[in-house]
């Protein structure tokens, strides 16, 4: 008598709590996708950070910071893509972190990029809590799961 297991089951399992198998095979170019995630975050964050003091006729429309959390979102899910582990996924955010503060920091000649407003305080957290509430979402999806 043999009993028959059932892989699949645990597949789909892992798949919605986020610990399953990168997608599409790409273990052999993970490391290289990352490296470009990484510095992907750190040229949008200096593209943001340029756009940043825009103005629509004469309001202030730092539209940039919005489509901060939406891109750094977009480049976690692309780690999360080829890789599972936790530490990969939370580089991108990590460097653009690192950029920001980077930014805000006078330069040799007293210049400094961010300034001290609402604005800079909207980029920081339109940066840092969608892509960190997504990691959250994502690696507790099994918690809040129907009972």
């Amino acid at each position: 008598m043999r009993a028959a297991v059932d892989h699949s089951a645990d597949d789909r399992a892992a798949a919605r709590s986020g610990h399953g198998k990168p997608q599409w095979g790409l273990e052999s170019l993970a490391p290289v996708i990352i490296t470009l995630l990484v510095l992907d975050a750190l040229i949008t964050l200096a593209l943001e950070v340029l756009y940043l003091p825009t103005y629509l006729d004469s309001v202030a429309f730092p539209l940039s910071a919005v489509l901060a959390g939406v891109i750094n979102v977009l480049l976690v899910m692309g780690v999360r893509a080829v890789t599972t582990r936790v530490g990969f996924a939370i580089l991108p955010i990590a460097a653009w972190t690192f950029g920001f503060l980077l930014c805000s920091v006078t330069g040799p000649g007293g210049d400094i990029m961010l300034g001290s407003d609402w604005r800079t305080a909207l980029l920081l957290f339109c940066g840092l809590v969608p892509p960190l509430g997504y990691l959250y979402f994502r690696l507790n999806a099994g918690l809040f799961g129907s009972r």
